[in-house]
C-alpha cells in the first residue's frame, strides 16, 4: 500500500501498488448518479486505503472516467511530473487537467457511491455505467461509447456485458 506522507526515506522509492483493480462489471445509475460499486472495485478500495473517498476524473486519452482511492493521486501526480520533466515544451502533462477535473465523493457501507454530476455529464454516463478494472484505476464507460470506442476487446466485453447483465433492458444508454 502506498503511503501518503512518506518519509524522508520513502520519498526516493519509486510507488509500488499492491492492490490492482481488475474486472469488469454493468452497474445501474439512478438520475442522482447513483451506483452500487462492483465487488472488484469495492474490495480493491478498501484494501488501499481506509479512506471511504473515490476519486472520480476524466481519463487522460479516452471518452471515459477514470475512478481511484485517495493515495494513489500521488501516483497520478508523480507520473504527471516525471512525463513533464521528459518533454517540459508539451502541456499535455499538466497537472490541471488529471485534477482540475477531479472530484471526491463518498462511499457508503453498502458500495453505493454518486459519480459527481459534472464528470457524469463528460462522460456521457445515464443509466448505466460499465466498469472497467485497469490497474491502479478504474475505469467507468458508457456503454454505447465503448461498444463504439473502436478498442476491439473494450468492444467485445461491452457487448457481452449488455447481452448478459442488461438482456432486455438496453434503454438509454446513449
Amino acid at each position: 500500500m502506498v503511503n501518503p506522507h512518506p518519509g524522508p526515506l520513502e520519498r526516493d522509492r519509486p510507488l509500488i501498488l499492491e492492490h490492482l483493480f481488475a474486472g469488469s462489471a454493468l452497474c445501474t445509475v439512478s438520475g442522482e448518479g447513483c451506483l452500487v460499486l462492483p465487488d472488484f472495485a469495492r474490495a480493491v478500495l478498501a484494501r488501499r486505503s481506509d479512506s471511504s473517498q473515490v476519486t472520480f476524473g476524466r481519463h487522460e486519452a479516452d471518452p471515459c472516467l477514470i475512478a481511484y482511492d485517495r493515495p494513489h493521486a500521488r501516483l497520478i501526480y508523480a507520473d504527471l511530473e516525471r512525463r513533464r520533466l521528459a518533454a517540459p515544451d508539451r502541456g499535455s502533462h499538466s497537472p490541471r487537467r488529471a485534477f482540475g477535473q477531479a472530484e471526491e465523493a463518498s462511499l457508503d457501507r453498502s458500495g453505493m457511491v454518486s459519480i459527481p454530476a459534472m464528470l457524469r455529464d463528460m462522460g456521457r454516463i445515464r443509466s448505466s455505467a460499465l466498469l472497467v478494472g485497469a490497474g491502479g484505476t478504474f475505469e467507468i464507460w458508457n456503454p454505447q461509447v465503448a461498444l463504439e470506442s473502436g478498442d476491439k476487446f473494450l468492444s467485445e466485453m461491452a457487448a457481452w456485458r449488455l447481452d448478459h447483465q442488461f438482456p432486455t433492458d438496453q434503454e438509454d444508454l446513449a
